[in-house]
């Protein structure tokens, strides 16, 4: 009986290196590649199909990008889902890919799961939190055998595969729906300035439009639903908010990461919609949360993309976590209106039906609130303070 692996492919170089080195270095008879479509260009699942096709012995790909924005994106938004700036495009989607990865591998009777990430990165963590729930064996060639992109690189021309990088622009690439990172090469030198090659969701702002955009967002439960007024599917809307954003110069991040093994490392993030998505959604929550619920879910937020970075959706206080905040987002319902123009974003209004706001009550042409009635509680604030200057004063 055949003895068969199944790897998460992405088209790639590393997971296209991994195909023969499965077989030759590590004994399989047959390996079984999936790739998951979490919101990637088509042309690149169009050229990773073709590539499985010629080189490995059976493919998949699974179209999972309306559940990536329902189950992943979406809970993000909510939790304003960010990592040290970062909003965690690969992140979020590591454990959807590695849990399709699983099941195509049971239906395939698969004795062994396969990765191509490196032992330096997040992902093989990532993938690796899903895959050791089972009772497979885990394989991760990079990790295993030390390998350097350019070994990689002479290693798939010596094999026929065709590959994208060179060794002048060894960029690697990880796109989704939520985000596109780029690192690699040169890019790993923090003081290296990134080329403009590098970028393709976003416009240089030099080079946008010279009108500024105004757009409208709708929220309903913490999760938007409309641009200008139009109702949209969530992957739709992401999708179309790329667009808008991107052709505006906005959502790219130049940064130094820590990642979980404690290494520091360059990175560089195309995310236009997200940048977006995620400052009106935080922007609406100012209006409608009260001032101690901001408070405690700040705390909640920062521990739930904590876990969400390293991938442990499938640790119980991820959903404990969840249960807190999709309990604060009831209420999260409104319109943000942003202006996005050569690369800046700016939050111009928000309304909603549920605002913790009264316009007559703050005005300082209104007389509801008698203002001599504060005289009390403006005796008592900083009491202890100025007690503390008597004290010291004596001494």
């Amino acid at each position: 009986m055949a003895k068969k692996v199944a790897l998460a492919y992405s088209g790639g170089l590393d997971t296209s290196v991994c195909i023969p080195i499965l077989k030759e270095k590590y004994g399989y008879d047959e390996v079984v590649t999936i790739s998951v479509d979490v919101g990637q260009p088509e042309e690149e699942i169009k050229r990773a199909d073709a590539k499985a096709e010629k080189i490995s012995n059976k493919h998949y790909t699974i179209d999972a990008k309306e559940e990536f924005v329902k189950d992943y994106v979406f809970p993000l938004i909510k939790a304003n889902g960010s990592y040290e700036g970062y909003v965690m495009g690969t992140s979020i989607a590591r454990p959807l890919i590695a849990k399709k990865v699983v099941e195509a591998a049971r239906k395939e009777g698969a004795v062994a799961l396969a990765h191509g990430c490196t032992g330096k990165g997040n992902d093989q963590l990532r993938f690796e939190a899903v895959f050791r729930q089972t009772d497979m064996d885990v394989i991760a060639p990079m990790r295993e055998m030390n390998l350097t992109r350019e070994w990689e690189i002479d290693y798939a021309k010596e094999h026929g595969i065709p590959v994208e990088v060179t060794k002048s622009k060894p960029w690697s690439v990880d796109e989704n729906i939520w985000s596109r990172s780029i690192e690699g090469g040169r890019l790993e030198d923090p003081s290296f300035v990134p080329p403009e090659e590098i970028f393709e969701w976003t416009t240089s702002p030099e080079k946008t439009p010279e009108q500024p955009r105004i757009v409208d967002i709708g929220f309903e439960a913490g999760v938007p639903v409309s641009l200008d007024g139009e109702k949209m599917s969530g992957y739709a809307l992401v999708k179309k908010m790329n667009e808008i954003a991107g052709e505006n110069g906005v959502g790219r991040t130049d940064m130094i990461e820590d990642r979980v093994l404690g290494l520091k490392a360059r990175e560089n993030y195309e995310h236009p919609a997200a940048t977006v998505l995620l400052a009106a959604h935080a922007d609406l929550e100012k209006l409608v949360l009260t001032r101690s619920e901001l408070k405690f879910k700040k705390i909640v937020d920062d521990q739930w993309s904590e876990l969400a970075y390293y991938g442990l959706v499938d640790e119980p206080l991820y959903a404990d976590l969840n249960a807190f905040i999709d309990k604060s987002q009831e209420r999260v319902t409104g319109t943000v209106k942003v202006r996005l123009y050569k690369g800046a974003l700016t939050i111009l209004s928000r309304s909603s039906p549920n605002a913790l706001y009264s316009e007559d009550l703050v005005s300082f042409d209104s007389q509801t609130i008698d203002q001599k009635d504060s005289e009390g509680f403006a005796k008592y604030h900083g009491f202890q303070a100025r007690m503390y200057r008597k004290v010291m004063d004596k001494q």
